[in-house]
C-alpha cells in the first residue's frame, strides 16, 4: 500500500486535541473523514505528536497508507475540499517509503508559545496567545532558560498523566524573544513530556513577573516534583510549528 506523508495547519480552538474521539470533534477525526470522502477508504492517521486540545499547528506531520496511488496534489486538494469550514488544511502531501513513520521516524520537534504582554485584551488573536498583562522581563527569561538546556529529568514540568516511560529529555533549544507586545518562546527536542512546554513557559513567566528567580527555576527543575513546577500556561498560546526527519 502506498504511504503518503501530510503536513498539516490547524486551529485547535475548536478540537477536543489531535487524538479521535467518539464524542467530540479532534484533528485526527476530522482529517479521517475528508480522506473517507476523498476516496472512500476507512484509514488512520498517524501524526507525530498529540497536540491537546486548543493547541495549534503550522507544521504537524501524519502518515496514512492509501490502498492505491494518488496523484499527491490531488490528496492535498481533495482533502482540503472536503474539510471546509473546518480550521484545518494539508499543505503538502508527498510519497514516502513504506517504513517511513511520522512519529517514530521524527529527529526533532519545534514549538512555539506565545504571549501578549501588553495592558489591553487581545482582539484579533485570543484564541492564538496567552494574555499576560503586567510587564514581563522577556531577558529574564531568556536568561534563566538557558539552565533547562540539555539532558535532565523533567518530572517537575510534566504532566501528572503524562504516559511517557521516562521523564528525561533533551532540551536542544529554549529561547525567549520579545517583538513588541509579543513575547515568543521556542522550544526544540526530539521529543516532549506531556504539557512540558506548557509547564516550562508558566514557570519561566514567573521569573518575567518577578516572583521566581533563574535559581529557583533551577531548584523546580532539580526537584524532580511536579508540586514544584509554576503554573501550566493556557494551550492557547502553544504552536507545533514543524517536526524534523
Amino acid at each position: 500500500m502506498p504511504r503518503y506523508k501530510l503536513t498539516i495547519e490547524y486551529d485547535g480552538t475548536p478540537y477536543a486535541g489531535w487524538q479521535r474521539q467518539a464524542d467530540a470533534p479532534t484533528v485526527q477525526g476530522t482529517l479521517e473523514q475528508a480522506i473517507f470522502a476523498m476516496s472512500g477508504e476507512t484509514v488512520t492517521v498517524h501524526g507525530a505528536g498529540r497536540t491537546d486540545a486548543g493547541v495549534h499547528a503550522t507544521g504537524q506531520v501524519a502518515h496514512i497508507d492509501l490502498s492505491r496511488v494518488w496523484r499527491t496534489d490531488k490528496i492535498r486538494d481533495a482533502m482540503n475540499a472536503h474539510m471546509k469550514p473546518q480550521p484545518v488544511a494539508v499543505l503538502a502531501a508527498e510519497a514516502v517509503p513504506d517504513d517511513f513513520e511520522a512519529r517514530f521516524s521524527a529527529q526533532a520537534r519545534h514549538y512555539v508559545y506565545r504571549i501578549l504582554n501588553r495592558r489591553a485584551p487581545p482582539t484579533l488573536m485570543r484564541d492564538g496567545v496567552w494574555h499576560v498583562p503586567r510587564r514581563l522581563d522577556s531577558q529574564a527569561m531568556h536568561e534563566a532558560a538557558q539552565l533547562l538546556l540539555g539532558r535532565h529529568d523533567f518530572t517537575t514540568f510534566r504532566a501528572a498523566e503524562c504516559q511517557a516511560n521516562s521523564p528525561i529529555r533533551t532540551l536542544d533549544r529554549l529561547d525567549v524573544v520579545r517583538n513588541g507586545d509579543t513575547i515568543e518562546i521556542f522550544a526544540s527536542a526530539r521529543s516532549f513530556l506531556h504539557h512540558q512546554v506548557r509547564s516550562i513557559t508558566g514557570s519561566l513567566e514567573h521569573v518575567g513577573s518577578g516572583k521566581w528567580t533563574a535559581q529557583d527555576l533551577k531548584n523546580a527543575l532539580e526537584a524532580k516534583d511536579r508540586a514544584r513546577c509554576g503554573m501550566v500556561a493556557p494551550p492557547t498560546g502553544l504552536y507545533l510549528l514543524s517536526v524534523d526527519y
